[in-house]
């Protein structure tokens, strides 16, 4: 155990009592944690962060897929730092603005695509997608059709926590607490082409899961549906990784039904994808789009939604309030690091490095790394995102049983050996910071290949 003297920080156990006493983590089994003690990060450098026993980390997960641009950039703790003593806070409520909401709103357009040029302010990933829930319903009531409300969505897909997000969402584990649920809600099937596709080609299977969409919108009846919402790279579902037909079949069914079409951007916007957004990635022409994490690479918590014209201007034209919004709704401090960090991605050419060298990189050497492990089914992903089929038979595709947890146990190995994965049930994802080098990759493979032979040494 490390007590750092240079600034007098608890010691571990201290912090660890501290957290057990008072502290409920987000998506955690708290009795369980208490008992064994949270690990306590104390700081990060570049791709890289500190336990208080002083282990370095290799951080594979950018946070929560939010550190694009790294640990520790000066450049965005001193746009704070100036923000806060210039004006730490106004809201935007009260027919008032500041620079920095207006400043942001305006760089956020320089990066988007298509026509998405009005942006909504709020402050986490799951805000956003309240925030397009009732936009889109509040649309179609302003366009005389309030009966057209319900959302279509996806099994496995993850929009946040909040009742709007879960209610949207298709983790299963989710809907069953805090229920009831947002009625008018409706999912298909996931484009999961590895585990769900049968004897499928992915362009057979990316065909038959577009139709899905055009099955349900026909089941509820094609005027009662506003809009469809969906990830362009599933993120905390497991890294999948859509068919390369399937959004161009998605965007003809929207458009012959006149739905709108939402992209969940939350994970895969500011250069994940080799692109500002996955959106133009993987060909979609979204009417607006929801985003976070990597808008201010994580360093204060700020969302966004990025709205088209076709609802901008309805909702400008409409003479009435719109009664949505947040006291943090384009929070000056917050709003100052993003435009940092939008202007200190296009500075460092983020977007081209990514689709250019790093990204490739990255899906190369994975591939060559872990592809012939025995756990190892499949490996999908784009960019600097990934996801990895753990397996127990790679002929079969046949899954561990349920009473073993493999990617936990394949987690908990890569955490105790300098690196951070997250499982998702029986797969394991990484999103490194977009900053991330070649010798870091190759460290990153490396030692994920030593915790998948000590998780196969656990189960075998």
């Amino acid at each position: 155990m490390r007590n750092d003297k240079n600034n007098n920080s608890p010691v571990m156990a201290d912090i660890q009592s501290i957290d057990a006493d008072h502290h409920l983590h987000p998506f955690t089994n708290t009795g369980a944690l208490n008992k064994k003690g949270a690990r306590v990060i104390t700081k990060g450098q570049g791709v890289y962060i500190w336990d208080s026993e002083g282990n370095k980390i290799l951080d594979g997960m950018a946070g929560l897929w939010c550190v694009n641009m790294g640990y520790g950039r000066k450049e965005l703790v001193e746009a704070a730092t100036h923000q806060m003593t210039e004006l730490p806070f106004y809201n935007t409520f009260f027919q008032t603005t500041h620079s920095p909401a207006a400043e942001l709103a305006k760089e956020i357009a320089s990066v988007t695509p298509g026509d998405l040029n009005r942006i909504f302010f709020a402050n986490s990933g799951s805000e956003a997608i309240d925030t397009i829930i009732r936009m889109v319903r509040h649309y179609w009531a302003i366009q005389g059709k309030p009966y057209k409300n319900i959302l279509i969505s996806r099994e496995n897909a993850y929009h946040g926590s909040t009742l709007g997000g879960t209610s949207l969402g298709g983790m299963s584990g989710m809907h069953k607490q805090g229920a009831p649920l947002l009625p008018n809600i409706e999912r298909i099937r996931q484009p999961y082409w590895y585990g769900e596709a049968g004897d499928m080609t992915e362009e057979e299977f990316g065909i038959a899961c577009a139709k899905a969409l055009e099955d349900k919108i026909l089941a509820v009846g094609p005027d009662n549906v506003a809009a469809f919402v969906g990830e362009p790279i599933q993120g905390a579902g497991g890294v999948i990784v859509p068919p390369a037909n399937y959004w161009a079949e998605i965007q003809k069914i929207c458009t012959k039904y006149d739905i709108l079409l939402a992209a969940d951007e939350v994970i895969c916007g500011f250069g994940r994808t080799g692109s500002w957004f996955g959106s133009e990635t993987l060909g979609i022409k979204p009417d607006i789009i929801s985003m976070a994490k990597g808008l201010s690479s994580g360093y204060l918590p700020i969302a966004a939604v990025a709205v088209g014209n076709r609802i901008a201007n309805a909702l400008i034209e409409h003479d009435e309030d719109f009664y949505h919004g947040f006291t943090y709704s384009g929070h000056p401090v917050a709003a100052a690091v993003a435009i940092a960090n939008i202007r200190l991605m296009k500075q460092e050419n983020i977007v081209e490095y990514v689709a250019k060298d790093i990204g490739p990189y990255f899906q190369k050497k994975l591939r060559e790394t872990l592809a012939d492990h025995p756990l190892v089914g499949h490996i999908e992903g784009v960019g600097l995102l990934v996801g990895i089929a753990l397996v127990k038979d790679k002929a079969t595709k046949e899954l561990f049983p349920d009473n073993v947890d493999i990617g936990m146990i394949c987690r908990d190995h890569c955490f105790d050996n300098g690196l951070i994965m997250r499982a998702v049930g029986s797969r394991m994802v990484a999103s490194p910071p977009l900053i991330i080098s070649h010798a870091e990759v190759d460290e990153l493979c490396e030692k994920a290949r030593l915790c998948f032979d000590l998780t196969l040494k656990s189960v075998s």
